[in-house]
């Protein structure tokens, strides 16, 4: 055969498989770029764009049925690519309760659903400690300690994350003005009135608000590792003031408002700072960074109202909106973003913390009087009684419930619980799932679920658990 064909030939053969090799990668970076944005071939070989979901559980491995129908393959943990618009997502497990809820998916957006949790339903109830006379037990944020409280000068602190149960007795003698001591400290009493309770993010500190006999109202921030330093704020800085926040995890800043006005208190150093803004009514903070809400008087003294910002350190306070009622406001981080919750009456405004942009406005049928920013800041909640309107930020969607009863608390990061008629209920923080998962359970102390695995709760003076998962 001649030389030059076979050449020529052979150098066809090279630019038709580099031309193949190359139009093949260009459609395979195509095809990807449109399955990332979300776009899919149906059933019915037409090109569509879908969304993502993301679904897992406690406990994993559930059933996972979509619009009703499932396959081998679709288990928690797990991701699934769905046509955009509504899905009834349904969770079965053998030998447990079953969790459904209706989403909407977006064209080209990631849902999550890391929350859902399925209750074991044979279950025994298992008598953990007797603790007669307590008057108040409070749960740490981790849902990991619990702090018992009762009329003597010592208290118990209790680790749940454990499977032997051993209280650690808090003496509290030395802490509290309002400590009445006989012959000893043996026989002494508590005879305040606890108002209210705030725990560290760690679990390792507690500040008190408190009532004397005498009406005077007392802080105290208990060491539970070491109470030796424990400090009584009022006793240190002085006692007027209205409210106190820990500032960071170690507990050594708090910001506290003191006559209007908001300064931050250095514990270590056991110093009150100069005055970092005034007429503050309240505020919140993530980490060094504040928003809050404060009256502003006009020329003609005719108060009116704004909600601002600052960093500790600057001394640039920014004044972000005015308001024609005192706000209640929120600093939150979700994914990589931080935001700005504004509650004015029933209107309730999320904004961009960088530029405060608005993001969207919610409309509510009552007016809450508490704002609190959920786990992990995917979830705002506000309430008035049993009364709550849940921001749910991976939606951007807000949905009004209410609960059994008014008492009522976290049992874990997401999910809330109520007590009535000795009825211990569960919903998800949206208010949907409601289920009764104990009938014995008393009104007036905490429920918890720890480590996935516990689920605590007290029948009168006695600490009951029972093992949730398998």
């Amino acid at each position: 055969m001649n030389p030059e064909k076979i050449k020529r030939r052979q150098s066809f053969k090279i630019i038709v498989s580099e031309t193949i090799m190359v139009v093949a990668v260009i459609l395979t970076v195509i095809i990807l770029a449109l399955l990332v944005s979300g776009y899919w071939i149906n059933s019915d070989f037409k090109v569509e764009r879908q969304g993502l979901l993301q679904i897992s559980s406690v406990p994993t491995g559930a059933d996972v049925y979509i619009d009703g129908s499932s396959s081998w393959l679709q288990r928690t943990n797990t991701s699934k690519v769905l046509p955009s618009g509504e899905h009834t997502i349904t969770l079965t497990k053998d030998g447990y309760d079953s969790w459904s809820k209706t989403i909407n998916i977006s064209e080209g957006l990631l849902y999550r659903l890391h929350y859902p949790r399925l209750f074991l339903l044979d279950r025994t109830a298992e008598e953990i400690l007797n603790v007669p006379g307590t008057t108040l037990a409070t749960i740490s944020p981790d849902h990991n300690s619990l702090l018992l409280v009762n009329n003597t000068t010592e208290w118990a602190y209790i680790n749940l994350d454990t499977d032997n149960i051993e209280p650690k007795a808090i003496d509290i003698s030395q802490l509290f003005s309002s400590v009445s001591l006989a012959d000893n400290a043996e026989k002494g009493l508590f005879t305040g009135q606890i108002l209210d309770t705030h725990w560290d993010y760690d679990g390792s500190h507690v500040l008190f608000k408190t009532q004397s006999p005498e009406n005077i109202t007392e802080w105290v921030l208990l060491d539970i590792k070491n109470v030796a330093k424990s400090v009584n704020i009022t006793r240190e800085f002085g006692n007027n003031f209205s409210e106190i926040q820990i500032l960071d995890n170690s507990s050594n800043n708090l910001l506290a408002i003191q006559n209007g006005n908001l300064h931050k208190i250095d514990i270590s150093n056991k110093s009150l700072s100069a005055v970092l803004v005034e007429s503050v009514i309240n505020f919140d903070h993530y980490n060094n960074e504040i928003v809050f809400s404060a009256a502003n008087l006009t020329e003609s003294d005719a108060p009116n109202y704004y909600i601002g910002y600052f960093k500790i350190g600057d001394s640039n306070i920014a004044k972000l909106q005015n308001t024609t009622t005192p706000a209640k406001t929120t600093l939150s981080r979700f994914y990589e973003d931080k935001y700005i919750t504004v509650l004015e009456d029933t209107t309730v405004s999320l904004y961009q913390k960088e530029d405060f942009k608005l993001i969207d406005t919610f409309n509510l049928s009552f007016i809450p009087n508490t704002i609190e920013v959920g786990h992990d800041g995917e979830f705002i909640t506000m309430s008035l009684d049993s009364q709550i309107a849940t921001l749910d930020m991976e939606a951007l969607a807000v949905t009004e419930w209410q609960t059994a009863s008014t008492n009522y608390g976290w049992i874990d990061n997401d999910m809330v619980y109520s007590v009535e008629n000795n009825s211990l209920s569960v919903y998800d923080y949206d208010g949907l799932n409601h289920r009764v998962i104990a009938n014995n359970a008393s009104p007036y102390f905490p429920a918890a679920i720890t480590n996935n695995k516990w689920l605590y709760y007290f029948n009168n003076d006695t600490l009951i658990r029972e093992v949730i998962t398998d």
